[in-house]
């Protein structure tokens, strides 16, 4: 298979490596529910007090709305790339045609990386929280069962893993409907079970420090978190290979994400700023606890418990399947052990599942064993990874759109396009470039570069060691 071409001429290239393929069984409700799993986790059912403490309650909605606004224009090149190259592992493919091959194996071990270190938080947060039910049973017994029942959900089809993935997603999605519904009536004063006055409606967005408490550069910082809270929506170029008719299936998933995202987002984000006094946000509690205990909810406490390990082992299912598939594109390109290309009679990649496990489990031990030095490591790489992957992503669709223009195509035959090319690919590759720099002038994330930089360094240099002198043919013998 030569590398570098613009675009691809066949719907199913996994078919040029072997008998059998990546089977397209998934619908597009099951590609908006794998996205909305990836994106719908701790970073808003945990983190988003912190947000509001640091930006301040108006300040955080306004970096979330920054946020979506990001996430669009993300998404829509990755549309338009997702129905060019529908194929699984799909960042990699982008990038090794439209930019070259040694950016394309860079980007997908990072983005395998940034996967397997968030299994392993996944599985020892969910365990953790299992405590408050079950203080007697260890952590590492949650751990290996959660890993268990998600690698079983992969195991047997992408179809289980879709339909798993839709089920686990409509809990969390439910939660979020429930506190904008629910708190969106409290601040217009409809509160009948609230013990306490309820908050109207902005009356908590000024603060005793003005709308903006730590000035513009908390609302930035902030901006740069929420981006990692927004990662996961790029899932579903990863599910493009097991997608049934990728042509209308990956661009109404795109649009149905994006729209979902904006509203649950947002949403949750101005009701619980709304609701949270700015004072008692922080990371002791989630806000979304906080709302559902201020409205007079009736086990709230045990409610949120259930459905965050519920997020959790969402988001590790979701990772799961990435991080195989990643390593089954990077077999079927010739850059992993052959091994890892190989598929069960149910087209599931098992060796690449196998080792992805192993990996979730390695950054397990090594967040327990080595919090302090392997594992920071492992998650500095990984919070880089995901604005990597978008920078990735956009500059794809860039290279991709004017090499299709430069060789006589048109922007009328293309079956979806992003709009405003090159305008949008540009402004989203800047804003991510941005954050990045921003990112060096925070402490808590400044890791995130001192680590990820190097190591993407290292793939590059490692490629052009063992890939670069051999002919295109050879990387696939």
């Amino acid at each position: 298979m030569a590398l570098g071409s613009p675009t691809l001429t066949t719907d199913t290239q996994e078919q040029q490596h072997g008998k059998r393929s990546l089977r397209r069984s998934m619908e597009a409700r099951h590609l908006v529910m794998i996205a909305m799993g990836g994106v719908i986790g701790s970073g808003l059912f945990l983190s988003s007090g912190y947000t509001i403490a640091q930006a301040g309650p108006l300040g955080a909605i306004i970096a979330y709305l920054i946020g979506a606004a990001v996430v669009y224009m993300v998404m829509a090149c990755l549309g338009e790339l997702a129905v060019a190259y529908p194929v699984s592992g799909a960042f990699h493919i982008y990038a090794a045609r439209s930019i070259g091959p040694a950016t394309g194996f860079a980007t997908a071990w990072l983005y395998w990386l940034c996967w397997a270190v968030a299994l392993g938080s996944e599985f020892t947060a969910a365990g953790l929280l299992m405590q408050r039910w079950f203080p007697e049973v260890d952590v590492w017994i949650w751990c290996l069962l959660f890993a268990a029942i998600l690698f079983t959900l992969n195991a047997i089809s992408s179809r289980v893993f879709g339909e798993s993935e839709f089920w686990f997603a409509l809990i969390k999605v439910s939660a979020v409907v429930g506190l904008i519904v629910l708190g969106g009536a409290a601040l217009l004063g409809f509160h009948p079970l609230a013990k306490e006055d309820f908050p109207a409606l902005g009356e908590n967005l000024m603060t005793s420090e003005g709308l903006f408490p730590n000035g513009i550069t908390g609302v930035l910082i902030t901006t740069l978190a929420v981006f990692y809270a927004f990662s996961g929506s790029e899932l579903i170029g990863v599910a493009a290979g097991e997608t049934s008719n990728p042509a209308v299936n990956i661009p109404k998933a795109m649009r149905t994400t994006v729209i979902r995202l904006l509203i649950f987002f947002v949403g949750a984000i101005a009701v619980i700023a709304g609701t949270v006094p700015y004072g008692d946000a922080s990371l002791q509690e989630s806000p979304f606890v906080t709302v559902f205990s201020q409205l007079g909810i009736p086990y709230a406490a045990d409610i949120m418990n259930f459905v965050i390990i519920t997020a959790l082992l969402s988001a590790g299912n979701c990772g799961l399947f990435s991080c195989a598939r990643m390593l089954f594109s990077l077999a079927d390109e010739g850059h992993a052990p052959k091994a890892l290309g190989k598929l069960t009679k149910r087209g599931i990649p098992m060796a690449a599942l196998c080792v992805s496990m192993i990996g979730g489990l390695a950054s397990l031990v090594s967040s327990i064993v080595a919090p302090t030095t392997v594992y920071l490591v492992l998650v500095s790489i990984a919070g880089f990874a995901t604005v990597g992957v978008w920078m990735s992503i956009t500059a794809s669709h860039f290279f991709h759109r004017r090499a299709f223009l430069r060789n006589g195509g048109r922007n009328e035959d293309l079956a979806y396009k992003a709009p405003l090319f090159p305008l949008l690919p540009i402004a989203a590759f800047l804003l991510c470039v941005i954050s990045l720099v921003g990112i060096g002038f925070d402490p808590t994330q400044a890791t995130a570069l001192y680590f990820g930089i190097p190591f993407v360094a290292a793939c590059y240099l490692y490629f052009h060691l063992k890939y670069a002198r051999q002919r295109p043919g050879q990387q696939d013998a």
